[in-house]
């Protein structure tokens, strides 16, 4: 699934391009009306019909793509899902789900393989979001901040940081390499980090999303951008699948678990698990893990 660096990417390229253009049209292929979650598409692109793009946000994996009538596309990659803009006379794509035709014969399109993409048309972007905790690269993102969302967990930190409403934006890849920068153990329990820990967390969280975004997303498997083009993220990861590799800072061999029901990769002896741990009294009243 794109996560916070992938989609990113998707906003800062698709912005300059869309901005100012106009909605002449707005189709969905067939089979694949779910993705407007129980809307008609014909409602859909009436609303649509003549309004401008103005801006592009991101809020997590989502993306905003703001109109001058004052409404918001809503749009969630999931795991396949990617934006292509296409100029006008670009030959059709397969798994294309839906098209926006723009002025001048250019298309926005949706492809996504699986169909587990959404598009939302809310008046505001809030209307078509889960709860979330707070932005990772913002600057309200402090130290302070991290450790409001994860003190008193009782959970590992890995399922702690996939956890949507602890922390916006943090995926599978960038969760274990946060952890290995922070020299933490993925089955630490997250309310029990120390506020070194914290520190170097908080900081590695920032410096592997940043590189993220530096090399434009990792393409393990289906992420592209707006071009069509893969990231190159991939070759600058740590441990992320290198099981049985040598780790680059030790040469201890990269193991492979399972925390969380997510597959999760570490360095043994960069990341001990600790000897003695200091048991966790939760505050906060439990709740199921969310990874959207």
């Amino acid at each position: 699934m794109p996560e916070l660096p992938e989609v990113e990417t998707v906003r800062r390229q698709l912005e300059p391009l869309i901005a100012g253009r106009r909605v002449l049209g707005f189709q969905v292929m067939p089979g694949a009306e779910r993705l407007l979650r129980g809307r008609s598409h014909f409602e859909v692109a009436e609303q649509l019909n003549g309004a401008a793009f103005t801006t592009v946000a991101r809020r997590g994996k989502y993306l905003g793509l703001n109109l001058d009538s004052g409404q918001v596309i809503v749009v969630h990659l999931r795991m396949t899902g990617s934006l292509r803009y296409r100029q006008h006379g670009h030959e059709e794509e397969p798994f294309t789900r839906a098209v926006f035709d723009l002025d001048h014969g250019d298309q926005l399109r949706f492809v996504d393989v699986r169909k587990f993409g959404t598009i939302d048309l809310v008046e505001q972007m809030q209307e078509a979001l889960p709860e979330l905790g707070p932005e990772p690269l913002s600057d309200d993102f402090t130290p302070e901040a991290m450790w409001h969302a994860l003190r008193g967990r009782q959970q590992p930190i890995k399922a702690a940081l996939l956890d949507q409403r602890n922390i916006a934006g943090i995926g599978n890849i960038y969760a274990d390499e946060a952890l290995f920068l922070s020299h933490l153990n993925p089955e630490a329990p997250a309310g029990s980090l120390r506020p070194a820990e914290r520190r170097a967390l908080h900081a590695a969280i920032r410096q592997t999303l940043q590189d993220g975004v530096t090399h434009g997303g990792a393409s393990f498997r289906d992420y592209t951008d707006v071009d069509g083009a893969e990231g190159e993220q991939q070759y600058f990861v740590r441990v992320f699948r290198r099981t049985d590799e040598p780790c680059d800072d030790c040469e201890a061999t990269i193991r492979r678990i399972v925390v969380g029901g997510r597959a999760t990769h570490f360095c043994p002896r960069c990341q001990p698990v600790r000897q003695r741990t200091r048991q966790v009294r939760s505050t906060r009243p439990s709740r199921r893990s969310s990874n959207q």
